[in-house]
């Protein structure tokens, strides 16, 4: 932005001021993959588990999503809390991938 200003001469002063622009980072879909192993039971108490944001009624809708379609959207953060979530899930015995959000 620039700021014209009168200078005790007459003569005219531009005043730069610097404006910051953050950049966002980019958010990760955590993605739940169907499996015919775990229960749906389990699946739905390790989604709670693992993402302590999702409520009872979300980690169903997950859950039935991934049973449904083959994959379910667990949550959308950044990556680092998105590869603890994926990796965590994994360590659980269910399949979960990341991928970045358009």
């Amino acid at each position: 932005m620039e700021i014209f200003n009168s200078s005790e001469s007459g003569a005219a002063v531009i005043d730069r001021e610097n404006v910051r622009v953050r950049k966002k980072s980019p958010l990760y879909k955590v993605l739940l993959h169907n499996d015919r192993v775990n229960s749906m039971e389990y699946v739905v108490v390790t989604l709670r588990n693992v993402v302590p944001q999702l409520s009872e009624q979300d980690a169903i809708a997950v859950m039935m999503e991934a049973h449904n379609t083959g994959i379910g959207l667990v949550i959308i953060c950044d990556l680092e809390p998105a590869e603890f979530y994926s990796e965590t899930l994994k360590s659980k015995g269910l399949t979960s991938t990341i991928e970045k959000e358009s």
